[in-house]
Order: structure tokens, then C-alpha cells, then sequence
């Protein structure tokens, strides 16, 4: 079987695999909740990583065992970019200890990029929308990480004060989120494919002798 890539918008509250291994938990009135099988009907791809119920935004799914492992060593330390809008306005104390690392359940989490977005990103409307209060404004963060531990950007905004409302991811490395609407997947190009098999030390096709871009 060849290998496949895909790259894919994650919707909210969609889970990060195939099957609902809680579904027999459920109250019987709960309605199903949504997994990939929903949305991507290639076999026996698996998701790199993931994203939590509630999150949204770019997800990589192959069926190549080797890339699956090394992208999720925390050895590689590949960057992943995300919007995060947050009850309140960080004052740049609040960044700054976000960019420095903060003590989450006993762990100090490692410097990251983060930066005040100066307005509201172009995103599709989520469904159902976040709650909203006249009197607490909000603000949206861009944050770069090399980690990805459990609910991690939710627990860095808690830990400073700033509780994550939404959370986007819209990078992983190179890839980007832009172009798919949330449902939508689709392969990755040649052009894509080679700088993550060369991020993860794996053998690809030169793309005609030239150098990979930039992991940013």
C-alpha cells in the first residue's frame, strides 16, 4: 500500500480518531459525537499527534509508521502554531511569562513564541460559538510551541490568568492550515512532503536538487 498524507481541518467538537471508544458510556439520549470517520474515508490512515474535542484547526494523518513516530518524539521538537483567543487582554507581564514557560501540573513548559495578535484572525465561525460576556473583553494570542503535552495552551492561559476561549491550531512546521475550510482534507504535495521527511531524518525525493525550506 503506498503512502498517503493528509493534511485536515479538524472542526470543533470532533474527535481525534475514527472509532468513540465512549460511545457505550454515554447516556443513552446523548446524540454520537463525531469522529474522523465522519469526514476522511482513505483506510487506515492515523492522525499524528492530536487535538483535543474541543480544539480545532490542522491535523496530519498517514499511514507511514516511521514519520507517525519520529513527529511525535518530542526529540524532534517540531514547532506548532496556534490562535488561541482568551478571556481578557494579557498585559505583556502575562506574555512574557508565557514565552519564558510556565509550571503547569508540576512541569515547567518550554520557552515558546507569543505574540498579542493586533486583530481577530480570518477564521470560520465555530459551531456553536464561544460564550459571550458584554463586560470581559477578549483577545486572540499567536503561540508557537515545540511541545505538545495535554492541553497544554489551555493550561499555560489558565496558569496566567487568561483562560483559552478557542484554540485553532493553523501550523505544524510548514504546513499550514490555510485553504481548507473545517471539514475539508486533502494530500499533501511534493513540496510539502519533503521538508518533514527531512525534519524527521527520513529518506525522500530531492525536490530537483534544491534545499528544503525553512521548518518555521
Amino acid at each position: 500500500m503506498p503512502y498517503r498524507y493528509l493534511l485536515f481541518h479538524k472542526p470543533y467538537n470532533v474527535l481525534c480518531q475514527f472509532t468513540d471508544d465512549q460511545s457505550t458510556a454515554q447516556p443513552r439520549s446523548a446524540p454520537p459525537r463525531s469522529t474522523l470517520k465522519d469526514y476522511i474515508s482513505v483506510p487506515a490512515v492515523y492522525p499524528v499527534g492530536r487535538l483535543d474535542y474541543d480544539s480545532e484547526g490542522l491535523l496530519l494523518l498517514t499511514n507511514h509508521g516511521q514519520l507517525q513516530h519520529r513527529l511525535s518524539n518530542p526529540k524532534f521538537q517540531h514547532s506548532r502554531t496556534y490562535w488561541v483567543q482568551v478571556e481578557r487582554i494579557p498585559d505583556e507581564t502575562a506574555l512574557q511569562q508565557l514565552r519564558q514557560g510556565v509550571q503547569i501540573q508540576g512541569y515547567c513548559t518550554r520557552p515558546a513564541t507569543v505574540t498579542l495578535l493586533p486583530q481577530e484572525p480570518d477564521l470560520p465561525p465555530r459551531n456553536p460559538p464561544i460564550r459571550f460576556r458584554k463586560s470581559v473583553p477578549t483577545a486572540w494570542l499567536a503561540m508557537t510551541l515545540t511541545e505538545g503535552r495535554n492541553r497544554q495552551v489551555r493550561r499555560m492561559t489558565a496558569a496566567v490568568g487568561f483562560p483559552t476561549l478557542r484554540l485553532v491550531r493553523v501550523k505544524i512546521a510548514h504546513l499550514s492550515l490555510e485553504g481548507l475550510q473545517p471539514g475539508q482534507w486533502r494530500d499533501l504535495t511534493p513540496e510539502e512532503l519533503d521538508p518533514l521527511m527531512y525534519l524527521c531524518q527520513l529518506p525522500g525525493k530531492p525536490m530537483g536538487g534544491r534545499s528544503p525550506m525553512p521548518l518555521i
